[in-house]
C-alpha cells in the first residue's frame, strides 16, 4: 500500500519543498510522484515552447530513488529497508533536489520522501531464560528490573506491551525509558515462603501491534532464597548525570552509596549492573563492585547517542541476599566537536564531468546555475548553526535557497577568451565557541561558444608586384585568427565573387582555403590591368559559422630612374602635393612616416624634398632587393597633410634603388624601385650623355583600354628643370607630349647632368581637391 501526501511551501522564490511519503519494502518501480503535475503552477509561468527536463541532484541515500527526465516521475529504484536506512530514528526521510533544464529556465525543487515504517519485525528477547533470585523476606511491592525485548520497528510498530503468565505472587509494571523504549519490572505481590514454594517459572511475553499478533516469550525462572534480615538501600532511587561528550576516559561520573543495616558479611555490599543492561552500556561504562564508583570506559558521542539509562544493583554478601536497584540517567551534553560538512553538487557535462569541476557556457546569462551546496553540522544549538560563504573572483555568488542549502550562480557575464576557468572556495563556519570551519575547493570551466568571428590582422592589404609575372606566382598571404576553441576557431579562406573587367575574380587569382596564401592565375600586363581589388572572406567552422572580410589591393608599377651617384645632401626626389582649397586649408606639410628608421634620408616638411643624408655608395649592403650586388633598394612611406581645421592627408610608400643606372617604379600608393643595368645600345629612344643613357620618353600607366584613369600614375620626364604642361588630373585625355630642351655635353669629369621627373598621383582614396606629385632628380657623372 502506498500512502502519498504533498505539501508546497515557498522557502524563497527560487525553491519549493515537496514532501511525499512512501512505505518501506515497496516493489522496485513503484511510482511515488510526478513532479510535472505537482508543480504545474510554477511551470505554467514558463514559455510553452520550452522543452523542460528534470534532473535530480542526488546526494547520500538517494540511490534508492530515480527521477525520470521528461516528466520528473519519482519511483523506487531499489527496495528500501527503513531499519537499515535510519535504525531507530523516528524521522526517516530521503532528501534531494531537482532542477529543471535548460538552465535559463531553471527552477529548483527540494524533495523530501518520508519512509514510513511497516511492522515487519517482531520483538525479540536476548535470553530464552531469565534467572531471578528473590529472598523470602522481600517486602510486598519490591521491584526487580527485567530484560527488555528489542524491536527494530518504530512508533506504533515498535514493542507495545509486556504480559506475565497469571499467578498470585508476581505482576509486571511497564515503564518507558527516556528514549521512549518500554521495559518491565517484576513486582512482588505477597510474602514469599521458601519452605512452601522454593521457586516459580513464569512466561514473560512481549508483543507489538502487528496483526495477527506475533508475540515472543522468555521464561522467568524465579528462585526464593532464605531470609536475610536486611537488604541494601540506595540513597536515591534514581540519579541524573550531565556528561560532556568530550569527557576523558576514566572520568568519575558518580559515587554510589548504598547502606545495609546488618553487620559483617551481611553488610558487605557488592555493586553491579543489572543483568539485563545492554552490551552498549557494559562497553561504555564501568562500575566498581567495591565502592560503587561509576566511571567512563569509552568516549561518548552526542551525535550517536544523546542519553543512556543504566540499571545498577547493590547486593550484600550475606546468604540469600536481596539486591537493591537504582536507575542512573546519563544525558550527554553536546560540545562543538564536529566541523561543518560541505557537499557540492556540480553542474557537469556528461563524460567531461569531474567530481571537483563544474562546466558552464560562456553564453550563460547572469544568475545561471552552477552548483548546489549543502552544509550540515551534527552538533546542536549554536554548535550546529552554520554560516556559508563563497570566495572567488566576484564572478559567482552564493544564494540561499532553504535551510542550509545554497545555489552558486553566475554574477557576471562570462567570456572564455578572457578567462577560461575559475577556482572557487566554499567556506562553512559554525557559531560554536570556538567556531569550527570547513573549506572545499572546486573549479568552474567556462565552455567555448562561437562568439568570435575570425579577425584579419588588418582590414586592407596592399600588394605591389611587377608585371609579367608567371602564372601561379605567389602574391601574398592573409592571416585571420579566431580566439575560440576547436571547430569554432578553425578558419578557412574564400574569395568573395566579383568581376574585374568583365571576368570573374576567380580567373585572376586563387586562395588556399587552409592558409590564406594568394596566387596569380595568369600573367598580368599593367597596360591591360594596372590594379585589381578583391575581397577575401575568413569563415570559422562553428555552428553557426562567423565570418569577416578583408580587402586586397594589387597594384602594378611603373619605372622612374635614380642615379647611384647621389651624394650626401643630394636631392633624391620631390613629393609635390597640391590642394585645390585655398588659404590655410591649402598649406601642406610632408614627412617620412615609416621606413627611415636608420636615418639615411630626410624630408623637408615644407618643400617635401627628400635628400640623402649619406652618399649612395655608403649605404649598407642590407639595402638590397635582388641577388645582384649592384642593386640596392630603399622603401619608405611619406605622408602629406593640410593645416586646415579639418585635417586631410595622403600618403605614398616608395622603394627606390640605385645602381649604374636605375629605374624607380611608383603606384598610386607605393613606390617599388628595382635597379637594372642599361646597355649602351638600349633599344628605347634615349639621349647619349657622357657614356650614360637617360630615358627621354614619357611613361604613362593606362587601363586596359589605353586611357588614363583615376588612380593611375603619369610619369613625365623633364630636362634641366623645364617642366611640361600636364593635363588636369581629372582629364580623361592621354598624357600630353613632352617638351624638350637641347642638351649639351659636360666638360668636366665630375660635371653633373640632371633629369627631373614629375609623377602625378591621383587616387579615389584621397579628397577630390587633393593631388600628389613626385619629382625625382638624378645626378650622373662620368
Amino acid at each position: 500500500m502506498l500512502s502519498l501526501s504533498l505539501s508546497l511551501s515557498l522557502s524563497l522564490s527560487l525553491c519549493k519543498t515537496l514532501k511525499y511519503q512512501v512505505y518501506e519494502e515497496q516493489k522496485v518501480g513503484t511510482v511515488i510522484a510526478r513532479l510535472k503535475d505537482d508543480v504545474a503552477d510554477v511551470l505554467v509561468k514558463l514559455p510553452s515552447s520550452v522543452s523542460l527536463r528534470f534532473r535530480a541532484m542526488q546526494r547520500g541515500s538517494t540511490s534508492f530513488l530515480s527521477v525520470r527526465e521528461q516528466d520528473g516521475e519519482i519511483s523506487i529504484r531499489s527496495k528500501i529497508d527503513r531499519e537499515k536506512l535510519c535504525e531507530k530514528n523516528l524521522n526517516c526521510s530521503i532528501e534531494f533536489d531537482v532542477l529543471t533544464l535548460p538552465t535559463e529556465h531553471l527552477q529548483l525543487f527540494h524533495v523530501e520522501v518520508e519512509v514510513l515504517d511497516i511492522n515487519d519485525n517482531a520483538p525479540q528477547f536476548a535470553r530464552a531464560v531469565i534467572p531471578i533470585e528473590i529472598s523470602e523476606s522481600a517486602a510486598v511491592g519490591a521491584r526487580i528490573p527485567l530484560d527488555s525485548a528489542s524491536d527494530p520497528d518504530v512508533g506504533e510498530n515498535s514493542l507495545d506491551t509486556y504480559s506475565l503468565e497469571p499467578n498470585n505472587y508476581f505482576k509486571i509494571d511497564i515503564q518507558s525509558r527516556t528514549d521512549g523504549a518500554k521495559y518491565s519490572e517484576l513486582v512482588v505481590l505477597r510474602e514469599l515462603d521458601r519452605e512452601m514454594q522454593p521457586g516459580y517459572e513464569l512466561q514473560l511475553t512481549a508483543s507489538d501491534k502487528a496483526f495477527p499478533l506475533k508475540p515472543v516469550s522468555t521464561l522467568l525462572r524465579i528462585s526464593v532464597a532464605d531470609s536475610n534480615d536486611n537488604s541494601p538501600i540506595f540513597e536515591q532511587s534514581s540519579y541524573v548525570i550531565h556528561l560532556l561528550e568530550n569527557s576523558p576516559v576514566g572520568s568519575l561520573l558518580i559515587d554510589l552509596n548504598a547502606t545495609d543495616a546488618d553487620d559483617g558479611t551481611n553488610a558487605k555490599i557488592i555493586y553491579s549492573f543489572s543483568s539485563h543492561v545492554s552490551p552498549k552500556i557494559v562497553e561504555t561504562f564501568k562500575i566498581n563492585s567495591d565502592n560503587g564508583h561509576l566511571t567512563l570506559m569509552k568516549r561518548v558521542d552526542f551525535e550517536s547517542a544523546t542519553s543512556y539509562d543504566i540499571d545498577v544493583q547493590a547486593q550484600d554478601m550475606g546468604p540469600n541476599s536481596m539486591p537493591a536497584h537504582c536507575k542512573i540517567f546519563i544525558k550527554v551534553v553536546d560540545i562543538n566537536d564536529n566541523k561543518p560538512d560541505i557537499s557540492i553538487n556540480l553542474m557537469s557535462q556528461g563524460d567531461r564531468g569531474k567530481e571537483d569541476a563544474a562546466y558552464i557556457s560562456e553564453a550563460a546569462p547572469l544568475d545561471s546555475f552552477v552548483a548546489l551546496v549543502r552544509v550540515e553540522d551534527l552538533d546542536s544549538a549554536l554548535n550546529g548553526e552554520v554560516v556559508c560563504k563563497l570566495h572567488g573572483q566576484g564572478s559567482f555568488k552564493l544564494q540561499k535557497t532553504y535551510e542550509n542549502n545554497y545555489m552558486i550562480l553566475t554574477n557576471v557575464s562570462l567570456d572564455r577568451e578572457k578567462r577560461s576557468e575559475f577556482s572557487l572556495t566554499v567556506i562553512a563556519e559554525d557559531r560554536g565557541t570556538p567556531s569550527l570551519s570547513t573549506i572545499k575547493h572546486f573549479t568552474v570551466h567556462v565552455l567555448d561558444e562561437n562568439d568570435n568571428a575570425p579577425r584579419f590582422q588588418k582590414g586592407r592589404y596592399e600588394v605591389f608586384r611587377s608585371e609579367n609575372n608567371a602564372p601561379g606566382a605567389y602574391l601574398t598571404s592573409l592571416l585571420a585568427t579566431d580566439p575560440d576553441l576547436d571547430a569554432n576557431s578553425q578558419v578557412s579562406y574564400f574569395l568573395v565573387e566579383n568581376t574585374v573587367h568583365g571576368s570573374s575574380i576567380s580567373t585572376f587569382v586563387t586562395i588556399d582555403p587552409s592558409n590564406g596564401a594568394v596566387y596569380a592565375l595568369r600573367t598580368f600586363d599593367r597596360e591591360d590591368v594596372s590594379r585589381i581589388s578583391f575581397v577575401v572572406q575568413a569563415k570559422d567552422a562553428g555552428e553557426p559559422s562567423l565570418l569577416s572580410n578583408a580587402t586586397v589591393l594589387w597594384n602594378l608599377t611603373a619605372d622612374v630612374p635614380i642615379s647611384k651617384y647621389t651624394e650626401a645632401g643630394g636631392l633624391v626626389t620631390v613629393v609635390r602635393a597640391t590642394d585645390r582649397d585655398t588659404g590655410v586649408n591649402a598649406e601642406l606639410t610632408c614627412s617620412i612616416t615609416a621606413g627611415n628608421e636608420e636615418g639615411f634620408f630626410s624630408m623637408d616638411p615644407r618643400t617635401c624634398e627628400i635628400s640623402a643624408n649619406v652618399a649612395s655608395d655608403a649605404f649598407p649592403s642590407s639595402l638590397r632587393s635582388s641577388p645582384s650586388a649592384s642593386m640596392r633598394t630603399w622603401r619608405a612611406t611619406c605622408r602629406c597633410w593640410t593645416r586646415g581645421r579639418r585635417r586631410l592627408n595622403a600618403s605614398s610608400s616608395s622603394s627606390c634603388p640605385w645602381g649604374p643606372s636605375a629605374l624607380c617604379s611608383w603606384s598610386s600608393w607605393s613606390c617599388s624601385l628595382p635597379a637594372a643595368n642599361r646597355e649602351k645600345n638600349d633599344n628605347r629612344k634615349s639621349v647619349q650623355t657622357a657614356g650614360w643613357q637617360r630615358p627621354t620618353t614619357s611613361t604613362t600607366l593606362r587601363n586596359r583600354h589605353g586611357r588614363s584613369t583615376r588612380g593611375d600614375i603619369t610619369l613625365v620626364p623633364t630636362v634641366n628643370g623645364t617642366l611640361p604642361i600636364r593635363a588636369h588630373h581629372r582629364s580623361p585625355s592621354a598624357t600630353p607630349p613632352m617638351d624638350r630642351a637641347p642638351m649639351g655635353s659636360r666638360q668636366s669629369h665630375h660635371s653633373h647632368q640632371s633629369l627631373n621627373s614629375l609623377v602625378t598621383i591621383s587616387s579615389n582614396h584621397i579628397p577630390e581637391s587633393f593631388a600628389l606629385e613626385l619629382a625625382t632628380q638624378r645626378h650622373q657623372s662620368r
